[in-house]
């Protein structure tokens, strides 16, 4: 599909001709047996006369997102003669060739929704569309030149701004950042400003850990005893512990020792006054 001279194309318009112009032709092969040579053209070969029917396809890509396609009488007359000669009607009439027409339209214009889909990522469809009489003033507007059969029909294809902004999106440069002010400049007497800490915010999912139920214990010592005296356990039984009674309790949380302190009796309950908070890796070390 070569390009003619012309201005400068952008990709996303490029991507956009492309498309059109291989489904363009294979609609015309399968409806005519004959394959077409198509090309898109930098810029239309012509301003479009009166007598051209314009076709106004809706498509789903966007809000009002419209294509338009449109041929001189002689042309789509002509693609309607071919296609309908290979259905065997030689003689067919200007409405069938229309109609013929249409249809080849049609199935193009429906392909090339459906690629517009895939580079969007989503579902494109196209709507109910209509015919014009008038030449519709588009931003992008291209000429398209059909071969056939010995036969050259130049056509144009075009669509509105809704579309252009979803192939091409326009570039918006990055925020510069202000230079200060001549008042916020700091003076040479100003002592420099103290880092401040990171403020932690709470999260969701902090919030919820919050909740947690963690099962808390005091331990007062431990002891090592074979079986057989461990058998010989009963009621009034002593088991000396390894600590003191003047030396901290351990705090354990969830299997953990975490802090150490001493025994109280609080409102006839015994209560465990902190008195020591477990570093790291002493934690990792007492692990119950």
């Amino acid at each position: 599909m070569p390009i003619d001279g012309g201005q400068p194309v952008a990709e996303g318009s490029k991507w956009l001709l492309d498309n059109f112009v291989t489904a363009l032709s294979q609609s015309i092969e399968a409806m005519t047996s004959e394959r077409a040579e198509i090309r898109w053209l930098a810029a239309p070969s012509g301003e479009a006369e009166p007598g051209w029917m314009w076709w106004q396809q809706p498509i789903t890509a966007g809000s009002s997102t419209t294509l338009w396609v449109g041929a001189p009488e002689a042309g789509w007359n002509a693609i309607g003669q071919h296609a309908l000669a290979a259905a065997g009607i030689p003689d067919a009439t200007t409405e069938d060739c229309a109609a013929t027409w249409k249809e080849i339209l049609g199935q193009a214009l429906s392909s090339t929704a459906q690629a517009f889909g895939r580079r969007l990522k989503k579902e494109v469809n196209c709507q109910s569309g209509q015919e014009l009489t008038k030449a519709p003033t588009l931003s992008f507007r291209y000429g398209v030149s059909i071969e056939i059969s010995g036969d050259t029909i130049e056509a144009q294809f075009g669509w509105n701004d809704a579309v252009g902004k979803l192939l091409d999106p326009p570039k918006t440069e990055p925020d510069r950042p202000s230079a200060p002010s001549p008042s916020a400049a700091p003076s040479q007497n100003t002592a420099p400003a103290k880092s401040r800490p990171p403020v932690v915010e709470n999260s969701r999912t902090l919030d919820l850990l919050l909740e947690v139920e963690l099962p808390v214990s005091v331990s007062f010592g431990r002891a090592q005893l074979p079986l057989k005296e461990v058998l010989k356990l009963n009621s009034g039984s002593i088991v000396e512990l390894n600590r003191s009674i003047s030396e901290p309790v351990d705090l354990i949380v969830n299997n953990c020792v975490i802090a150490r302190g001493e025994v109280v009796v609080v409102e006839g309950n015994y209560g465990v006054r902190i008195k020591q908070i477990i570093s790291r890796e002493e934690r990792l070390r007492t692990l119950y």
